[in-house]
């Protein structure tokens, strides 16, 4: 840390997750990689490339995340690479994936930024599978640290309630068809699972899942009521606090009640909280800011001039013993602090202004 130098070596797709959250454009970052080379020829053409394996340090610029291949990208352009090979100053991309090292230089790490390096080496939470179903449709999502993983969605098409024998036949294939998309994720992560619903519905597709898969039915660890099926029961299920006693780590859980809390006490009209980097930075001033909440987004896009501002109201309320919150825009709590400009806190106490 004398150095502002951190090597890591992400073991899961959180963990890549995390990366993608910490590395900011301006970093130095080195890795292993493949770059295809030219040689020339004794007439100086250039003779046909091959790819070979480097080792490079370059400064980024664009950080991307690809969570259909499990894989981050960096680009930026190369400062330190093999001299024979003339390539410094060019762009190249770095690849992340899982089991591959990389290296992390920054002229200062915040403190919110080491916080969340030390939470995903000591974390345990695995993550959720949330079955949310009515009579209409079915998400199967997994419920990860800080994002819902959305796997499957199922319609019923459920016949009128007149036709028995029929609705009973199509209730029985809608079953049969969330079971099946259950067991594929399961087997994927052999996490906790979690079934919320309205009505009995919930109850009659745990007694089904019980029945045709026992061994799945063990990780049943909760049913809950929510007043709607699909992904807005999912989300229904991460807002009421039905999910708190199966994954109390869970940081989306965490991210979606400081949310919710902000929007609370914003619609409350009270003064104990702002949003707005105008504003934020005010507060912080003051030394009120308990709790900052800034968007994964907005931190990523927030222009250069801006940036420098960011930064120095991070660390001021660091410095003031507040606590910083960075909030995934992969669910609806991270969505509305991005609508409320990115940025939000949590006052120790109301401002006149």
């Amino acid at each position: 840390m004398k150095k502002g130098v951190i090597k890591l070596l992400p073991e899961s797709l959180d963990d890549i997750w995390e990366l993608y959250n910490i590395v900011q454009q301006g970093d130095r970052v080195y890795a292993r990689t493949t770059r295809e080379v030219k040689a020339e020829d004794a007439r100086a053409r250039p003779a046909k490339g091959r790819r070979m394996p480097i080792f490079v340090g370059l400064r980024a610029e664009r950080i991307a995340f690809h969570k259909d291949v499990n894989r981050l990208r960096i680009t930026g352009v190369i400062f330190e690479a093999p001299e024979k090979l003339s390539i410094k100053g060019s762009y190249h991309t770095i690849s992340v994936y899982l089991g591959k090292g990389v290296t992390i230089e920054k002229d200062e790490w915040s403190k919110y930024q080491l916080e969340r390096i030390e939470a995903a080496c000591a974390s345990q939470a695995a993550p959720i599978l949330v079955v949310a179903m009515d009579d209409e449709e079915c998400c199967v999502a997994i419920l990860r640290r800080n994002r819902i993983d959305v796997r499957a969605e199922v319609r019923s098409r459920l016949p009128g309630k007149l036709d028995l024998k029929k609705r009973d036949e199509a209730l029985t294939k809608y079953f049969e068809s969330s079971l099946k998309s259950i067991v594929y994720t399961w087997n994927e992560c052999k996490c906790l699972i979690t079934i919320v619903g309205p009505g009995f519905v919930k109850t009659n597709f745990k007694n089904y899942v019980k029945e045709k898969q026992p061994a799945i039915a063990k990780s049943i660890a909760k049913v809950g009521t929510v007043s709607i099926g699909g992904i807005a029961g999912v989300k229904e299920a991460l807002r009421c606090g039905i999910l708190d006693a199966v994954a109390k780590k869970l940081r989306i859980i965490d991210e979606t009640k400081l949310v919710e809390e902000v929007l609370s006490r914003l619609g409350s009209q009270r003064k104990d909280v702002s949003y707005g980097l105008v504003d934020v930075e005010m507060a912080a001033g003051y030394g009120a800011v308990d709790v900052l909440l800034v968007s994964d987004e907005f931190l990523r896009r927030v222009e250069e001039e801006d940036r420098k501002r960011l930064d120095d109201l991070i660390r001021s309320v660091e410095r003031k013993r507040g606590r910083v919150m960075i909030v995934s825009t992969e669910h609806e709590a991270g969505k509305n602090l991005l609508g409320l400009g990115g940025i939000a806190g949590l006052l120790r106490f109301a401002l006149k202004v």
